[in-house]
């Protein structure tokens, strides 16, 4: 494995200006920049990651904390993970995915050992065990998700409320009256997925003030449990002619369970979901929906940690909860009701 000497040799210059050049750290001549690159390349060198941590008390790796429950749909948490490691690795980082069940342990673990820079939280609670750890913690942390308290954290997430409003009001606005929402299961709530009432509840009060019946119920997250629990809720409210999807599994089996039962969208029944683009062009869902933005709320998360990481300045700047706001995205599938 070549070293940094070996470099510092193949370009002619000292192991100082060898590294200063792969660094960045201190201004090099462009010609001496591009022979130590050009040796770099040829020697296939990848720095020692022990020995820049000592150098410069960074590891160049983020830590995500991330989940798979099985009560939640895997597809979509990718699309979260995405968007944290493609951009960490856009600004030089690795990311150390960390996944163990007793997450307040191992973000301990993960900080006191210093094997990180930084630290992303996803599958965020209300009251959420890792948060007084990662306050204290040496390393900046930044959250993918709303909890109780936001205090001493960078906090990024879906604005889930207007997301709400914003399904309601628009079928309302095409004269539907009666409607259902289907949320996530109900163990994300009791776990603290608070996401899942704050738009729950957002959509209830909307649905009140404009009266709207909205029959709100936890869905599955697994077949065949999500078919039979569309076609019963279909069969238990056949005056409801708008469908709320808060529940990726329930949105992708929906094809399927409308197809089987002649059912046509949006001529016989409107459909809104929630989720993203590109879960949408993965499962060929032919529905509107409120773009939950994984992607981007990642990279917000990760940008930010990055810059107070790098900067000391930052790590002294107010921390920020920033929300997205919802986007309906329109594939045709709302229409006024037809009589019946």
């Amino acid at each position: 494995m070549a070293t940094i000497g070996d470099v510092a040799r193949e370009a002619g210059v000292s192991r100082s200006t060898a590294s200063y050049a792969l660094s960045g750290k201190r201004p090099i001549s462009e010609e001496v920049r591009r022979r130590v690159l050009a040796a770099a390349e040829a020697l296939a060198y990848t720095p020692n990651a022990g020995a820049r941590a000592l150098a410069t008390s960074q590891t160049k790796v983020l830590g995500l904390l991330a989940q798979f429950h099985e009560d939640e749909f895997a597809p979509a948490m990718m699309q979260y993970i995405l968007g944290v490691t493609d951009t960490a690795r856009d600004l030089g980082y690795d990311t150390l995915l960390v996944t163990e069940a007793d997450g307040a342990r191992a973000l301990r673990r993960i900080t006191d050992s210093r094997m990180v820079d930084g630290v992303v939280l996803m599958n965020i609670a209300q009251e959420d065990s890792r948060l007084p750890i990662l306050r204290a913690a040496p390393q900046p942390g930044a959250l993918v998700g709303l909890p109780g308290d936001c205090s001493g954290l960078d906090v990024f997430d879906l604005d889930f409320e207007e997301a709400g409003r914003v399904m309601v009001d628009h079928l309302h606005r095409l004269g539907h009256r009666e409607l259902i929402l289907i949320s996530q299961p109900e163990h994300v709530v009791e776990r603290g997925g608070a996401y899942v009432w704050r738009l729950r509840d957002a959509a209830l009060e909307r649905a009140r003030q404009r009266g709207v019946t909205l029959h709100a119920v936890y869905g599955e997250s697994r077949q065949p449990a999500v078919g039979r629990l569309l076609n019963g809720l279909l069969d238990a409210y056949p005056a409801a002619t708008g469908l709320l999807i808060n529940n990726e599994a329930a949105a992708a089996a929906l094809p399927s369970v409308t197809y089987a039962r002649g059912l046509r969208v949006p001529e016989d029944l409107s459909v809104i979901g929630r989720y993203s683009a590109e879960f949408a062009a993965t499962f060929s869902l032919p529905y509107s929906f409120i773009e939950s933005a994984p992607d981007r709320l990642g990279s917000m998360a990760v940008r930010q940690l990055v810059r107070r990481v790098e900067s000391p300045a930052a790590r002294n700047e107010p921390f920020v909860v920033r929300f997205i706001s919802p986007e309906l995205v329109s594939f045709g599938s709302t229409a006024p009701p037809r009589p019946r």
